[in-house]
């Protein structure tokens, strides 16, 4: 599907959409870090791929999205370069801005329902290994937060615990969980948009066609909801403990 503006709509979409994107990912990237929050988390759970994708409001992911893409479109050679940084902008929010606007997105691009169900199945096979990376990373910290908590507790027991020492332990564990709970509500929420937007599919392609995406997305809740066991486990493990 061809996208044509008028010239004037265009450069103010497109002045809106760079000003936006770099305002928006210019928050998500230094936000935390201006507020000292979650300080003294373990870095393994604020650097790296997997922890950039989970980390950010639906708003501060599509930026972060757009901004790549209207990037590369302003290097890029086209002819049209205003038009492929909209159409680019728009297309890097995925389910970030909700699975109308999602759905919207996708209809716009392929007019076949069984085209949208296929790319839709490719986004949430992606989105599935996301998760499943970022929880294969969750895990390494938990495990070792678990070994620091049994330590203390031992330590407690034997009424040799350093108390400041301690304490600055307690609260690095505490951070980890904090942000264990932001991502998985961030992966919570992109499990229900892609529902609702099977649920929105569904009505136009059928359920015969919609089993596979389905099934996709209950693989990717499944994973969620053993990540979210494990962090609720670790915060009872972590709640256990008080300092005299």
């Amino acid at each position: 599907m061809t996208l044509t503006l008028p010239a004037p709509f265009k450069q103010l979409l497109l002045g809106s959409a760079v000003a936006g994107a770099l305002f928006l990912t210019g928050c998500a990237s230094t936000g935390s870090n201006m507020l000292g929050a979650n300080a003294s988390a373990d870095p393994r759970l604020t650097q790296g791929n997997d922890a950039e994708f989970f980390s950010k409001s639906g708003f501060q992911a599509c930026a972060a999205g757009a901004a790549v893409g209207i990037a590369t479109c302003m290097l890029s050679g086209t002819s049209d370069r205003t038009t492929c940084a909209i159409v680019a902008g728009i297309g890097a929010c995925g389910v970030a801005l909700g699975g109308n606007y999602y759905l919207d997105q996708r209809r716009s691009e392929y007019a076949s329902s069984t085209e949208r169900l296929e790319v839709m199945s490719q986004d949430i096979q992606e989105d599935t290994q996301r998760v499943i990376a970022r929880t294969e990373t969750a895990r390494r910290v938990m495990a070792d937060d678990r070994a620091r908590i049994q330590r203390l507790e031992q330590e407690i027991a034997e009424q040799r615990v350093d108390q400041q020492a301690a304490e600055r332990e307690l609260a690095a564990i505490d951070d980890n969980i904090d942000i264990l709970r932001r991502d998985l509500n961030n992966m919570r929420r992109t499990v229900s948009e892609y529902e609702e937007v099977a649920q929105l599919e569904r009505q136009q392609a059928g359920p015969g066609k919609i089993v596979q995406v389905e099934q996709e997305i209950e693989v990717m809740n499944q994973q969620v909801l053993a990540l979210q066991q494990e962090v609720d486990d670790l915060y009872s493990m972590r709640s256990a403990i008080t300092l005299g």
